[in-house]
């Protein structure tokens, strides 16, 4: 995802509901990479459901803005 903040925003709403995986550096080396559902998107940031972990997890759109978090939608959720 690249682009400014407003047109990223627009993108994410536009996954609401969906599978979506994503990937975030935790650290030194350290990268973690699971699947959730998009819940829910406010002005500042977005919420995700992880069902692995039985979690919400929330990131700002400045981090995929910044590539410290990338979101990528899944092939079963595209038509």
């Amino acid at each position: 995802m690249a682009g400014n903040i407003v047109s990223i925003r627009e993108q994410v709403a536009m996954y609401k509901g969906l599978t979506v995986r994503y990937r975030t550096a935790k650290g030194r080396r350290k990268v973690e990479e699971r699947q959730g559902v998009v819940l829910e998107t406010y002005p500042k940031l977005f919420t995700l459901y992880v069902e692995s972990q039985d979690s919400k997890v929330s990131f700002s759109y400045a981090e995929l803005l910044t590539r410290e978090v990338e979101l990528e939608l899944l092939p079963s959720n595209r038509s």
